[in-house]
Parts: structure tokens; C-alpha cells; sequence
């Protein structure tokens, strides 16, 4: 991650280019690289060239999926804002998990509890939920 990653959201995860052009095609839709350049140039000093190296690289990486256009390539995110979140916080969770199941849980219930105490009420019902529906499965 590049030393001026944004270390909020995304940031976290995507360098700060990276974070500015997902933010864009996810609001956009779909762009070509000059057009990219053109939304992340108004903000900061980037070349054309890096912009088109990052979104390659994001597509190597499956974050953005490549068409070609009549005469440009086409570049649009190959998940939802909502589908990166979740793919992303499950992978970090199953990590953090292998390391210590009982007492990452208890840490992760107080911390939610800290920052929303609402948000208990809809884990509880997401849990419930999620059992109900691994019952099901099983009776089948």
C-alpha cells in the first residue's frame, strides 16, 4: 500500500489512487481511462499512464472488469460497493477467527456494542436468523 493510503473505509485496503478510482466507477458506473484520469485529475496530479496501470491492475485483481468499447477500452467495478464490503470483511474475519474464535467474538459483541448498541439488537436477529436457516438446511 502506497505511503499516502487513506486510512479510512476502503482505504484500508485499497491505496488511495486505488479507493479514488472504485469510489468512481462505483458512483459512474462505467468509464474509459481517459475519463477516469479526467474525474481523478481534477482532484490530484496523476498521469494518464498511472491511472490506466492501477486500473489494470485492479482488474488482474478482479476489483474491475474490462470491455472494449468501439474505440476505448471500457473499465466498470466487478463488485458492488456492498459485495466488496462483505467479500472483504468475511475474508478478514475468517483470518481473525483462525487465530482465536471465543475471544475475538466477545472483543468483536463489545466493540459493536461501544460504537452502536442498536446494532446489537439486528446482530442478534442476523444470528437468529442464520441459525433458523442452518436448521432448515440440515432438515433437509
Amino acid at each position: 500500500m502506497s505511503k499516502s493510503a487513506k486510512f479510512e473505509g476502503y482505504g484500508k485496503l485499497l491505496g488511495s489512487l486505488e479507493q479514488d478510482i472504485m469510489e468512481l466507477l462505483w458512483n459512474k458506473g462505467e468509464a474509459s481511462g481517459r475519463e477516469v484520469h479526467a474525474n481523478i485529475a481534477s482532484s490530484r496530479q496523476v498521469a494518464l499512464t498511472t491511472v490506466l496501470t492501477v486500473l489494470e491492475r485492479l482488474a488482474k485483481k478482479g476489483l474491475v472488469r474490462k470491455t472494449k468499447g468501439e474505440s476505448v477500452f471500457l473499465f466498470r467495478p466487478g463488485y458492488t460497493r456492498d459485495e466488496f464490503a462483505r467479500a472483504v470483511s468475511q475474508d478478514v474475519f475468517k483470518g481473525i477467527m483462525d487465530i482465536s474464535s471465543s475471544g475475538i467474538c466477545a472483543s468483536f459483541v463489545d466493540a459493536l456494542a461501544d460504537a452502536d448498541p442498536d446494532e446489537l439488537e439486528r446482530l442478534s436477529a442476523l444470528i437468529d436468523s442464520k441459525k433458523r436457516e442452518l436448521q432448515e438446511k440440515e432438515g433437509k
